[in-house]
């Protein structure tokens, strides 16, 4: 279970900045599966980069089965089963996908965890044989890199929390349908708790719970069923066009 309390993010280095998340209390169960929503500049990505230590609280305290993780660092959080799949992914030059899924695999080699039936370049869209000499660098489109950087994630067998800033961005239609495919299953996996950061109506239905996150605060955090539903009764405009058709 990882809950954080009473959080506060103020961005360094800034004088007088207003707050960008205020007072965050938040509880995230053991499988399951949780999709935070909002409007853009609402705290979304900041609240994930607090669960992974990418940005520090300015107060406030983080726990991870009731052990203090708040001053952890990145690689710390990492190696207790955290992870986190960013909206724009970093590039390795120098670094094959190959090598770098033998990194987040634990293999010895890339071929060793490709051939042991780890098919997530597949499962993200992408053929392995084409991919896996390829070097994560700039000759790699946004889309493709976002497909490789959540095969890397999903090959973790450590993983226990998994974190994902709007994966569906600059994914094609077909490869975001092979993602929600991805989502279903990860449901299913045991012991492994899912955060994902995400506008797209599909991704909301396969949610366990909602947590919609506005100017900084929780707004609202309830179940998938009753959040749907509430959108759909106080959206006039949705009920206008669905009354058209």
């Amino acid at each position: 279970m990882l809950e954080l309390k009473d959080i506060s993010y103020y961005p360094e280095g800034e004088k007088n900045a207003e707050a960008i998340l205020k007072e965050i209390n938040l509880v995230l169960e053991n499988n399951r599966f949780y999709v935070i929503t909002g409007p853009n500049g609402g705290g979304k990505s900041s609240l994930a980069k607090i669960i992974m230590g990418i940005y520090r609280p300015s107060s406030g305290k983080i726990f991870l089965n009731g052990k203090e993780i708040t001053d952890l660092s990145i690689t710390e959080r990492a190696r207790l089963g955290i992870g986190y799949a960013f909206q724009q992914p970093p590039r390795f030059k120098g670094i094959t996908v190959e090598k770098l899924l033998s990194l987040s695999c634990g293999c010895s080699t890339g071929s060793e965890c490709l051939g042991a039936g780890c098919h997530y370049l597949y499962d993200v869209g992408l053929c392995p044989k084409d991919y896996e000499k390829r070097e994560v660098n700039a000759s790699l489109s946004g889309g493709e890199l976002k497909r490789i950087e959540i095969a890397t994630l999903l090959s973790r067998e450590d993983l226990r929390i998994a974190v994902f800033d709007e994966p569906e961005a600059g994914i094609d239609l077909w490869s975001f349908n092979r993602l929600t495919e991805i989502f279903e299953r990860i449901k299913q996996k045991k012991n492994l708790t899912t955060v994902v950061i995400s506008h797209q109506e599909r991704v909301l239905r396969l949610a366990d719970e909602i947590i919609l996150v506005a100017n900084g605060r929780i707004q609202e955090n309830e179940a998938q069923a009753a959040f749907l539903e509430n959108i759909i009764d106080t959206c006039s405009c949705r009920k206008e066009c669905q009354e058209r058709v």
